[in-house]
């Protein structure tokens, strides 16, 4: 009757008894094994849900580096240096210098002008017997190291020529195009008048939502252009700033602050004289969310596995009390203690393997319609919520390894009854 680990598990009468103890205790069963199902359930659907959440956002500012912001001038509320309150401050072409020398973890540093934002009419622009008003923003190339501009085939951005030589070029927005040039027409290489100006389009941009100010309809001009037709002189109406991956974004925004403050003669302790807008600072906020929904999943799953686990295990213990008198019978026929223990140990990993790999089905099954839901168009708040596989491995690794565990003492108690006490037990 001796009988080895694998011939046990594939042994069909040992089944055949598992399946028969559950059997008798449907009921029972069913409910204790829903509290192992429930918590991996839950770890699925959280992590998923966190996952998908970090991916809407990265898909929301694909096109902006995670670690920028933008540093704009208002007017001082601290009289200070001699200077009234409230004066208004102007941001120049010169702080630039002066901020990436005391600030080494800026990476890169971008001017910009624009017309049409902020309140202010956009420009008229023309062509042939069409025109609307469009936003038109001043640009350097290095802006595209900040927030990528997706330009279609055969185009391109604003490059260092066009700013040396102040050309009179303009990259348009894709809705610029629908409604200034005909459904089969080419835009590059034509003409615009923007402001009675005629520009030379080199590029349609395709517009990808989030990270600024910027819509389908903009258009970009050079910085230098933009400066000499508009006057603005020295003049910046905002930085956009990027640090490097591994700076402080919240750190480096108030070393920039505090440094315009000293160039522009603010009181330190002015915080109303220059605005700003850290969109890196409101990424870590949404990764930390995620990273704490993620553990917060992790530990009420884990809780509630635990829970369950000791539950199969009562269950199994009170089967072994019912079934007295036939561990007795197959004591006294020639079963070993260790045959015993292995068959009680097989039908606790049995049900706890069982539940969990339903509780995995259905926590996929969710986040398949959260991303069914969710998860489709181009402001989606979920995309793609999964989980990864090694951790979905690591998880049944766990559940087995608990079920094993749990197993133990019931087992331990089926191999102690003596067969004797057992054929009298009623």
């Amino acid at each position: 009757y001796e009988m080895n680990s694998l011939k046990v598990i594939f042994d069909r009468d040992t089944w055949q008894e598992i399946f028969g103890s559950i059997s008798k205790n449907k009921t029972r069963t069913i409910i204790t094994v829903i509290g192992v199902l429930w918590g991996i359930f839950i770890y699925i659907a959280l992590s998923g849900a966190a996952k998908g959440l970090d991916n809407g956002f990265e898909r929301q500012f694909e096109n902006i580096a995670m670690n920028s912001m933008f540093v704009w001038a208002q007017r001082t509320s601290i009289p200070y240096d001699g200077f009234k309150i409230g004066r208004s401050i102007e941001l120049k072409l010169s702080d630039i210098d002066y901020i990436k020398q005391r600030i080494p973890e800026v990476e890169f540093i971008a001017p910009r002008n624009a017309r049409g934002v902020f309140g202010g009419s956009s420009p008229l622009v023309v062509r042939n017997s069409k025109s609307s008003n469009y936003n038109v923003y001043g640009d350097f190339p290095e802006y595209t190291k900040i927030a990528t501009k997706k330009i279609y085939d055969g185009g391109r951005f604003v490059n260092e020529e066009d700013i040396r030589y102040r050309r009179k070029v303009c990259v348009i927005g894709e809705r610029t195009q629908t409604e200034l040039f005909e459904k089969d027409e080419n835009p590059i290489g034509q003409y615009i008048k923007i402001d009675n100006i005629y520009f030379q389009v080199i590029g349609v941009h395709k517009f990808v939502p989030g990270g600024g100010f910027e819509s389908d309809g903009d258009i970009f001009i050079p910085f230098e252009t933009f400066r000499q037709i508009y006057n603005t002189g020295e003049t910046v109406q905002w930085f956009t700033i990027a640090a490097y991956d591994d700076a402080d974004v919240v750190a480096v925004e108030k070393d920039v602050k505090a440094a315009l403050k000293r160039i522009h003669r603010v009181s330190p302790k002015d915080e109303r004289a220059f605005g700003g807008f850290n969109l890196g600072e409101i990424f870590n906020k949404i990764v930390g969310f995620s990273k704490g929904m993620t553990h917060l999943s992790l530990i009420v799953g884990i809780a509630t596995i635990i829970a369950g686990v000791i539950g199969i295990g009562n269950i199994l213990l009170i089967s072994v009390k019912e079934r007295t008198k036939e561990i007795g019978i197959r004591r006294a026929i020639g079963a070993t203690p260790k045959s015993i223990r292995q068959q009680i140990i097989l039908e606790s990993v049995f049900l706890t393997a069982t539940a969990g790999m339903l509780g995995i089905i259905f926590g996929a099954f969710t986040l398949y319609i959260m991303d069914s839901g969710f998860g489709q168009g181009p402001d989606a708040a979920l995309i793609n919520p999964t989980v990864n596989i090694p951790i979905i491995l690591i998880s049944c690794t766990i559940l087995i390894f608990l079920g094993t565990l749990i197993g133990l003492i019931p087992a331990h108690m089926a191999t102690i009854i003596k067969p004797i006490e057992a054929l009298r037990e009623e």
